[in-house]
């Protein structure tokens, strides 16, 4: 525990909670000199728990250390060139770090304990709804200053916010880890930055959670005013941590792009990049371009509601529709950076498994940029049932159907490198089989969301949410498994146990279709999405304990997960030579990796995926005589 404390994520949570009571303290005190009531719900006023936060946030930066090279170079100070690792095993996951793959661990780490959260809070509200009435988040009880209702909200709410982070996380995390080595450099073209876009993610989970004690709110994900203009001060809470949580994700897309522009190894031209290094620029360049827009509509909101601004009040000549046209700017292109990454992971590990070259890579290359292209122009197919102008509709229709294009492109040629290929079915084949599956539900029930007709029919009940969780699961959280499951001896030197892997797959893979068909039928027979309670008259009583049970039964296989991983560090198999018998740079090197990579450098001299052509070579390392090949 001494070393726990002693860390740098310690030192950091503790002047967060410093920072939050100076900043609050400090409105606080000034109010009362300038004779304004200092007396409000939950200690601190509204202004003073905002400013709080904001303080917290850069008090953790500070005291954590993150900053602290960049305070010595303003300073005029000699900084070093790279920090030396001083710390080892699980310590240095907790404390700080420039090398490019600890900070991909670290990032995977925090979005597993946001994805079991989250996962909790979903558990919670998904027994409430096991049953017609309510059964234990009644109106009588009082948690965190909200009743049951109340609290049911802040947990449909924060469950899905705090998915969306993990997930963005998540992403950083196989980026971070996966893109340098597969590129041939030593590291991110920005280490200060990549470790800075790390821990600055850390004080916005915090800001995230802290939503749910400061009295929640009842806007679910999306913050829509008028709603979020007059929910409890917890409402701030959530726009700040999604705010800072920005941060990461901009200045973590502006170091990819970097990193992939510059730091290529000899002979790696934009046509020989592993597919998975296309999907990440994709991914950085809406990262980048977009994020921004979400950041502002939320802190018009908190504008309006700290300082009386009327952006999105009628009353005051505002309009609540711009803050939808802002928020889903990024907020579908976000859809993207979630699976864009997942369908790189696909077309990565599909041709290992399958022993043949990959089918179009040209074209599954730029089919990731089309995506993000056209991604751009769909974001108003959310805004059909908002009173948006209807001449508007059309266009987002056809720009939306149009979007099935590029996806069409992945997913014929993964059929087509599937086709009489000899495949083998490890742990991380099943799981991207499944999310290939899982995916094309998802996108079959996207049309339909699409045409204006149909959507003002779908819109508001459960269909949208089974047609959502489809193509998450499918796209990033199936994908995600697959990618730990695949690159998880790489990183430890041991393999995550056969028998446990295959038990969380073939676990969570018919529960999980269960939960989201039964989703979409109760959504097609009436369920309205965002309730806590649903008429006995509807029938559906027995469809919601049957996707309860289902969900129990995938949070029972993420503990299979979570034991695996963890368990395997100290008792897995060891990871001999190439695992996977794969052409990928990364496996042509020891397990783990060493401290800078690749010792000796190495000159592209092929194609990345000719599995199965004789005497093909991909990569040919300085000093050999031969090239590796399989």
């Amino acid at each position: 525990m001494k070393k726990f404390f002693s860390s740098a994520l310690a030192r950091g949570l503790f002047w967060q909670f410093v920072g939050i009571l100076a900043g609050a303290g400090l409105v606080t005190g000034i109010r009362v000199l300038m004779g304004l009531n200092a007396t409000d719900t939950f200690f601190f006023t509204e202004p003073a728990w905002v400013v709080g936060g904001l303080t917290g946030a850069l008090f953790f930066l500070v005291g954590s250390g993150v900053t602290s090279d960049w305070i010595k170079w303003a300073r005029g100070m000699d900084t070093p060139e790279h920090h030396e690792e001083h710390h080892t095993g699980w310590e240095k996951y907790i404390n700080l770090s420039l090398d490019h793959k600890v900070i991909g661990i670290q990032y995977t780490l925090i979005a597993l304990v946001l994805i079991s959260v989250g996962g909790l809070f979903a558990l919670i509200f998904r027994t409430e709804l096991a049953a017609s009435e309510l059964q234990f988040l009644t109106t009588d009880m009082k948690l965190f200053g909200q009743n049951g209702p109340q609290l049911y909200n802040t947990l449909m709410s924060l469950h899905g916010m705090i998915m969306i982070v993990s997930i963005l996380l998540g992403i950083s995390g196989i980026i971070n880890y996966v893109v340098p080595l597969l590129l041939g450099a030593q590291d991110m073209a920005f280490p200060r930055l990549n470790a800075f876009s790390y821990w600055i993610a850390v004080p916005a989970a915090v800001l995230l959670l802290m939503s749910l004690v400061l009295g929640g709110f009842d806007t679910g994900w999306t913050g829509y005013p008028p709603l979020s203009a007059r929910a409890p001060v917890g409402m701030q809470m959530f726009f700040l941590g999604v705010f800072v949580a920005g941060w990461s994700s901009i200045l973590g897309a502006l170091n990819v792009i970097a990193t992939v522009l510059r730091m290529r190894a000899k002979g790696m031209t934009a046509m020989r990049m592993p597919i998975f290094v296309w999907a990440a620029i994709a991914t950085s360049l809406i990262a980048l371009t977009a994020t921004q827009l979400i950041g502002l509509s939320f802190q018009l909101v908190m504008f309006q509601r700290l300082l009386g601004m009327g952006f999105f009040d009628p009353a005051k000549g505002g309009n609540p529709v711009l803050f939808q046209h802002l928020f889903w700017f990024y907020s579908h292109p976000a859809v993207y950076v979630f699976v864009l990454p997942g369908l790189g992971v696909i077309s990565e590990l599909l041709p290992v498994f399958v022993r043949k070259p990959l089918f179009g890579y040209r074209w599954i290359a730029m089919s990731s940029l089309g995506i993000a292209l056209v991604g751009f122009v769909v974001w108003a197919h959310h805004m059909f049932t908002s009173g948006m102008n209807e001449y508007l509709r059309v266009p987002f229709m056809y720009s939306t159907l149009l979007v099935a294009v590029p996806t069409g492109v992945k997913f014929f040629s993964w059929v087509a490198t599937i086709w009489k290929g000899k495949i083998s079915t490890p742990t991380p084949m099943l799981f991207v089989l499944g999310a290939i599956v899982v995916f094309l539900m998802g996108g079959l029930s996207g049309p339909p969301n699409a045409t204006v007709s149909t959507d003002l029919h779908l819109h508001d009940t459960y269909f949208i949410v089974g047609h959502f969780h489809d193509t998450i699961f499918g796209g990033f959280v199936f994908p995600f498994f697959a990618a730990i499951y695949y690159w998880y001896p790489k990183a430890t030197g041991r393999k995550m146990n056969e028998t446990l892997g295959k038990l969380h797959f073939w676990l969570m893979t018919p529960s999980f279709f269960v939960l989201t068909f039964g989703m979409m039928y109760v959504g097609l027979i009436g369920m309205r999405r965002r309730i806590a309670d649903y008429d006995p008259a509807l029938g559906i009583d027995v469809y919601h304990l049957i996707m309860t049970i289902a969900g129990y039964l995938i949070a029972v296989s993420v503990l299979i997960f979570l034991y695996n991983f963890f368990n395997s560090l100290k008792n897995g198999e060891k990871a001999e030579g190439n695992v996977w018998d794969s052409r990928s740079p990364e496996w042509q090197v020891p397990s783990p990796m060493p401290a800078h990579n690749y010792d000796q450098p190495f000159e592209v001299v092929g194609e990345p995926y000719d599995y199965g052509l004789k005497d093909s070579a991909y990569v040919r390392f300085a000093g050999t005589a031969k090239s590796t090949h399989k």
